[in-house]
């Protein structure tokens, strides 16, 4: 890499730091929009030749949950995918994670294993959903000794109980947590902690509160409490999870549009609804919920009502016969309401409502004054990067740390987490945290031979193969989405453009012979004059559509003192730039960042416990 000149610099844009291992992270969308940052061009790559164990165990590095998260996840790598920036539909990401965990073959072998001599340490960890589990995960195979309390009679949180068993079988679910509890981590069920204080008494050198966000959000109308017909979403979830609730009425209303509303909606269909209806207080458009949940709602013909904001239950005799609600109109500018008004009202009948308006943390078994400060709104003052509470040695993570996000959040805190308490339980500072790595290594096979598949494929995502409407509802546990087939799966695994495979440039090599930018079948490279970013923008030989995306600026070429400009966002990783360029001034590298566990933090001694 050259150096650059400081006299230059006022001439225009700086080269790229392609040091900085961000860069090419940023690069890989997919990696980069995981909270997990797990490795998915890889483990797609290594599905497409069939070796579903090694897609799994990329998977389960830092997932934890493959199998689980392969159903379930809120997907954030969709999103950023840039495949949906060329033809609107990302790679089927979280459906080929599901590939490799249901055809995986028995991979106890490359489980991670406690060691039988511990080291002396015990922690204590509250709620074995996916967050406490994670800390498990990380810390069992060094020798602490891990216990769970947990207040339900199984393990695995709201994966267990808010997440119905037709989106989730619970033997995936009991098979991806035994994993982690029979390292020998003791949990002790149907055990609800009633106080912080005591708990601390007991001289476990760290906690972990992983609890959740237990406590649905209330709606104080009148009538909320004259009727035994109207119900808290996740707690009735769970309920049904536990068998406490088999039936429900004919018509139901379901107020709110997350995720949790569109689980309770579906559930309704299964215990007996025949009508049920989804009330939105805003347009569409401001839904929470996640499009394909809504999509499998609406196809079970579950109808989502807009612009209804609830009024009031209306009960007579103690039986609830419906709510009113009021009919919203709204002024929609650049993707935010700036005015509403109310401009009728209307009653719907209904048998039950079902409130599925948010979730909130609660801790009243917490003593305040431990040190465990709380903000103006009961939530616990985390630090963001160390997961400590105010009180040393107290850690929070997953939705007792922040409120409710998802399960791949609750994975990563919990990965951080067990970083910090094992730094805590060495002496270390907690902020001597291990960077990521960055390793390029070039995938070139032969003069125009590259040693993945480099052919951009033009084919449209698969669609997810479903049970049929006409036995979907006939077990309340029967998994309504089936997993793609063999074909559906090697077609899928095309799409993906590979952009873990970085275009990597050699300025000292570059003799401006502009061969590259000749054949690049997306004109994602430009050779210009330097200048300020934006002047160079202007100069791409394709229009910018995220500004937000890296874009790579070379050194001043040796021959005209121009620039070689890359942007990333069209960029199809096919390689052709660095066959065709006759100084192999381009390869195509796989950059591999490594991210750092707890495993990877040594002690002063150089040795991990």
């Amino acid at each position: 890499m050259l150096a650059r000149n400081p006299a230059q610099d006022d001439k225009g844009v700086k080269r790229t730091d392609t040091s900085n291992p961000d860069y090419f992270h940023q690069v890989v969308d997919c990696q980069w929009g995981c909270p997990a940052h797990t490795d998915v061009p890889e483990y797609i790559r290594l599905i497409a030749q069939g070796r579903f164990d090694d897609a799994y165990m990329v998977n389960r590095d830092s997932n934890v949950f493959p199998g689980i998260l392969g159903r379930v996840c809120d997907r954030p790598c969709e999103p950023a995918c840039r495949r949906g920036r060329m033809d609107e539909k990302p790679v089927a990401i979280c459906r080929l994670k599901r590939v490799a965990a249901d055809h995986r073959g028995d991979i106890t072998d490359r489980l991670p294993q406690a060691p039988a001599e511990k080291n002396g340490k015990k922690i204590a960890l509250i709620g074995a959903g996916p967050a406490s589990l994670t800390v498990a995960n990380d810390l069992m195979p060094l020798g602490y000794e891990c216990t769970i309390f947990e207040a339900q009679s199984v393990a695995g949180g709201l994966m267990r109980y808010n997440i119905p068993a037709f989106r989730l079988p619970p033997q995936v679910l009991d098979e991806e947590i035994d994993y982690i509890v029979d390292m020998g981590v003791e949990v002790h069920y149907n055990t609800r902690i009633e106080s912080m204080k005591e708990l601390l008494e007991a001289g476990y050198d760290a906690v972990f509160v992983g609890t959740g966000a237990p406590r649905g959000k209330e709606l104080k109308l009148p009538g909320r409490y004259d009727t035994e017909n109207i119900h808290i979403g996740i707690d009735w979830l769970e309920s049904v999870a536990f068998k406490h609730i088999e039936s429900i009425g004919k018509r139901v209303l379901i107020i709110g549009v997350g995720n949790t509303a569109m689980d309770c909606c579906r559930t309704s269909l299964r215990l007996g609804a025949k009508d049920v209806k989804v009330m939105a207080r805003k347009p569409r458009e401001f839904f929470k919920a996640s499009d394909w949940e809504l999509e499998d709602a609406e196809e079970e013909r579950v109808e989502i009502v807009v612009n209804h904001s609830p009024k009031e239950f209306v009960i007579e005799d103690g039986v609830l016969k419906g709510m009113k609600f009021e009919l919203m109109e709204y002024v929609v500018e650049n993707g935010r309401i700036h005015d509403q008004e109310v401009v009728g009202e209307e009653f719907i009948p209904c048998d039950d409502v079902i409130l599925a308006i948010g979730q909130e943390n609660a801790f009243p078994w917490i003593e305040r004054e431990l040190g465990i400060e709380f903000n103006p709104w009961e939530e616990p003052m985390v630090d963001e990067n160390t997961f400590e509470s105010t009180r040393k040695g107290v850690f929070f993570g997953g939705d007792s740390a922040f409120g409710p996000k998802n399960i791949i959040w609750a994975v990563e805190h919990g990965h951080q987490a067990a970083i910090s308490i094992h730094l805590h339980c060495q002496g270390q500072p907690l902020t001597k945290r291990l960077p990521p790595l960055l390793n390029l290594h070039t995938q070139k096979m032969g003069i125009h031979e590259w040693s993945y598949s480099n052919a951009f494929d033009p084919a449209a995502r698969r669609k997810m193969k479903h049970e049929p409407l006409e036995t979907r509802f006939d077990d309340l546990g029967r998994e309504v989405e089936l997993g793609f087939d063999a074909e559906q799966t090697a077609r899928e695994v095309e799409r993906c453009l590979n952009c873990d495979i970085q275009t990597v440039f050699y300025d000292k090599l570059c003799i401006e012979c502009d061969a590259c930018i000749d054949i690049c079948p997306t004109h994602c490279l430009t050779i210009t004059p330097n200048g300020e970013k934006e002047r160079i923008r202007d100069r791409l030989k394709a229009p910018v559509l995220e500004h937000d995306q890296p874009m790579f600026v070379s050194d001043e070429l040796k021959q005209t003192s121009r620039v070689m400009v890359k942007d990333e966002n069209f960029c199809i990783h096919c390689g052709v730039c660095a066959e065709r360029c006759p100084t192999a001034a381009w390869d195509m590298q796989k950059s591999l960042l490594t991210f750092r566990y707890a495993a990877d933090h040594k002690t002063d001694s150089g040795d991990t416990p």
